[in-house]
């Protein structure tokens, strides 16, 4: 498993990053310490979550995952191994995230809770990289369409107070590096300039959703990261299952995230399922599964960090993990540009 630099950090994590967000829901604590082990032994060394999950959320499952990779630590005692990403909220009316009632917001309270409920699920004294899930200003995310905007309005919590915040964490020992999650290229800058201009602890890495179907982070984004030195974490290589093409023509597994939430819309778009067919005809030149060529695609490039992969049975773990020792061509590259420049961003 080949290795990187995680952002400007000096920490090297692998390109393969394990993410476990269907701990608690759709996986039991057996099965998540099942991935764990199987993941360490492919030699992966980097696992994502966050305080909202399992997903959907909801207060039944919220922190069930953390809790889940705190036993298999304290099971494994190899805390020292593992380099740790967890997420605390951004602004949202979740209440039942919080001992208080009202909005989740990136203020020293909400940031100094979290980080501590946080801790103690996942059995720890220190968290490698803490990521500010999605911005506290209020932004169209998680299927809006990636090419317009349209001002919000709304309260916003300045970034130079939530940067102070996450300097106390950092300088307590609590939190080794910050990263950001759903976040615009504006914002990232703007994380940047306070940091750069204050003396603050400077973001190493921005997790947002980049696959076959939506690359949007390559329009201002792409190129923050390789000049900044903010690596990006690709989460939902497969568009949440549908670049697998389980889901073509109607299909509806059963057990499947669509079956089970029907929470998938940002990727059912009318152009969908043609492209994702035009996807699976180039795997097919290549004699290589869909599969592999979306999450190959996301780990070829070199604003990539390292690609967040998820699954919920072994097969699919080990499918996954095993398109990163898929050699990636430039004829390759051209299939899918070539798509691309046809059908840009179907999803968003």
């Amino acid at each position: 498993m080949q290795m990187t630099e995680l952002g400007r950090t000096g920490i090297q994590v692998t390109r393969c990053c394990l993410g476990t967000m269907t701990w608690g829901e759709q996986n039991t604590e057996a099965e998540g310490h099942e991935q764990m082990d199987y993941a360490v032994d492919r030699g992966i060394n980097f696992f994502d979550t966050a305080e909202m999950y399992a997903v959907p959320p909801k207060p039944e499952t919220q922190g069930s995952t953390e809790s889940i990779i705190g036993t298999w630590f304290a099971e494994r005692k190899n805390r020292d191994k593992i380099v740790l990403a967890t997420k605390v909220a951004g602004r949202a009316p979740m209440d039942w995230l919080r001992d208080w009632d009202g909005t989740t917001a990136l203020d020293a309270k909400n940031i100094e809770y979290a980080v501590e409920q946080s801790l103690k699920r996942l059995q720890t004294d220190y968290i490698d990289l803490y990521q500010m899930h999605w911005p506290d200003r209020p932004i169209a995310l998680f299927g809006a369409i990636p090419n317009t905007y349209k001002d919000m309005g709304g309260e916003i919590v300045p970034i130079d107070e939530t940067l102070r915040a996450m300097e106390n964490l950092v300088t307590s020992g609590k939190v080794r590096h910050i990263g950001l999650s759903n976040e615009t290229p504006w914002g990232t800058m703007k994380f940047l300039h306070h940091a750069e201009a204050s003396g603050l602890p400077r973001v190493e890495s921005v997790q947002n959703a980049y696959n076959l179907v939506n690359r949007a982070y390559e329009m201002g984004l792409a190129e923050v990261g390789l000049r900044e030195g903010v690596g990006l974490l690709a989460y939902s290589p497969l568009g949440q299952g549908y670049l697998t093409g389980k889901y073509q023509r109607g299909a509806l597994p059963e057990g499947s995230r669509k079956a089970l939430f029907n929470r998938l819309q940002r990727y059912e778009a009318d152009a969908m399922e043609g492209v994702i067919d035009q996807y699976m005809a180039v795997a097919r030149e290549f004699d290589t599964t869909i599969t592999k060529l979306a999450i190959k695609f996301c780990d070829s490039k070199d604003f990539v960090d390292s690609t967040i992969i998820g699954a919920t049975t072994m097969a699919q773990l080990k499918e996954d993990i095993d398109a990163f020792d898929l050699d990636w061509t430039d004829e390759m590259d051209k299939a899918v540009n070539a798509i691309h420049i046809q059908n840009p961003n179907p999803s968003n």
